[in-house]
């Protein structure tokens, strides 16, 4: 890591603090700075560590009767995170963490509510660390602004707790090495929170992809598409202090590619048979966040008069070692529906999610099934986890009752001693296109190689399976 970029982080985390409000006092144009010089613009796909643990593809922990987590930011997501994880079984917060007091105490009123016993506070700004030394914590849980995810879980690691923390978990490839490195030395389990695995039409068509439905997929896309601008510019109740805004100001490329690409890239075997090898990113000129700053406050104000680096749509384009392709998209600026794509192509067929869930499937793939045909084909290869525990993740809730199951998974698996259904490679490789694909925009878009996270294990790795619970 460069020392502009290391002066960066450590300016960060001294002031960010935790939480949504971590970044109120934080010099956002130097904490999310990074030197975009010629040397940064060098192919760095081939720069791959020596390792000093040993591999987790495959990571087993002691089981763990009780989850007792530490949860660190109750902001947007960490709100929603506190009354998810009361409805799973095996679970008690023990302790939690963020600088707006206000924030915790209702966390807690939710937890008293529940029938269990109130957590441990912290309102400083390093609880964090007092979190992740407490030895009463096996997990900590981290919904955070995104600077703060990979120092936050390293830190957990390296004091023996497992740890977990919302999307993007990194954003540099030293970060993604970072964490790759410390889960490989502490055997810990690290997850990134990608809750769109768990969407039910991507869990469905990832059973049928294992069930050979679509043939050999060859080709995927996904994308985050979701007109943001009301929320980057919010001056309160938003990001706070606009942090999202910021790094809009100073990057390029695609920030946020895993809700797009953490399901495709199962379906895929990423990691498991197939890596990625190389991406090429162009982005176009920002235009949507300044016309909209003029209508909201005026041509002369400072918002319509910044510059911001963060082109309106960044597509970019990812091909594997065995010759498959992933196109992925990012646009937060511009006036249209959301939209994650979710399009998956193959020998016998293809799958699209948006803007309507459809199938089309040899011999007559020329056309989407018909609605009867579809809904058959969807009750047969409906996801165990979606028959299961479907019914009460939607009434749980958490974007449809995908985040419930994402949370409820992790503690299964957490209980039962199993790996993960999402590792540190997999957060890493997901990850690292945010750097890369900067560095390929601001490279006119030629390739930028992409590292082997897993350090060659994937060529032995077996796909993710369809999994289930007890």
């Amino acid at each position: 890591m460069h020392s502009e970029e290391n002066n960066s982080r450590r300016k960060f985390i001294k002031l960010a603090a935790i939480g949504s409000a971590a970044l109120g006092t934080a010099p956002l144009a130097q904490a999310f700075a990074t030197n975009q010089t010629s040397e940064n613009l060098q192919n760095p796909g081939n720069k791959v560590p020596a390792r000093k643990g040993k591999s987790v593809m495959g990571l087993r922990c002691e089981p763990l009767k009780t989850v007792r987590i530490g949860l660190i930011g109750i902001g947007m997501r960490g709100s929603g995170a506190v009354g998810r994880l009361l409805q799973v079984e095996g679970v008690e917060i023990r302790a939690i963490a963020d600088v707006v007091e206000k924030n915790v105490k209702e966390a807690n009123k939710k937890i008293t509510d529940s029938g269990f016993k109130p957590a441990v506070e912290y309102t400083e700004e390093e609880g964090w660390k007092k979190i992740c030394e407490r030895d009463d914590i096996d997990l900590v849980y981290q919904c955070t602004p995104w600077l703060m995810h990979t120092p936050v879980s390293v830190y957990a690691m390296k004091h023996g707790k497992h740890a977990a923390c919302e999307v993007p978990s990194a954003v540099t490839l030293a970060e993604c090495w970072e964490l790759v490195n410390t889960a490989e030395e502490t055997q810990r389990h690290f997850m990134m929170l990608e809750n769109c695995c768990y969407d039910f039409f991507e869990m469905n068509t990832l059973n049928m992809a294992r069930n050979g439905v679509f043939g050999e997929i060859y080709h995927a896309e996904g994308a985050y598409i979701h007109d943001l601008r009301w929320l980057k510019f919010m001056k309160e109740g938003g990001y706070y202090n606009r942090w999202r805004l910021d790094f809009s100001k100073l990057h390029t490329g695609n920030p946020y590619p895993t809700h797009g690409l953490g399901p495709v890239a199962q379906v895929m075997g990423i990691n498991r048979g197939d890596r990625f090898d190389y991406l090429s990113s162009i982005s176009t000129n920002q235009i949507g966040m300044t016309l909209y700053a003029r209508e909201k406050f005026g041509a002369d104000s400072p918002d319509a008069r910044q510059s911001y680096k963060l082109g309106d749509m960044n597509t970019t384009v990812i091909r594997t070692v065995k010759g498959k392709t992933i196109m992925i998209q990012h646009d937060t600026t511009s006036p249209r529906p959301y939209n994650r794509i979710h399009c998956l192509s193959g020998t016998k067929g293809m799958a699209v999610k948006y803007p309507e869930e459809q199938i089309a499937l040899e011999p007559n793939a020329h056309e989407f099934l018909k609605k009867e045909d579809f809904e058959a084909l969807m009750k047969k290869y409906e996801h165990p986890l979606a028959t299961q525990i479907g019914a009460k993740a939607k009434k749980v809730g958490g974007h449809g009752g995908m985040d419930f199951i994402m949370d409820y998974r992790l503690i299964y698996c957490l209980r039962k001693g199993l790996p993960l259904d999402q590792d540190v490679y997999d957060a890493a490789a997901w990850c690292s296109i945010v750097p890369l694909s900067e560095k390929s925009v601001l490279n006119r878009g030629n390739s930028i190689d992409i590292p082997d996270f897993t350090r060659g294990a994937w060529e032995t790795a077996s796909p993710w399976p369809i999994v289930t619970i007890d």
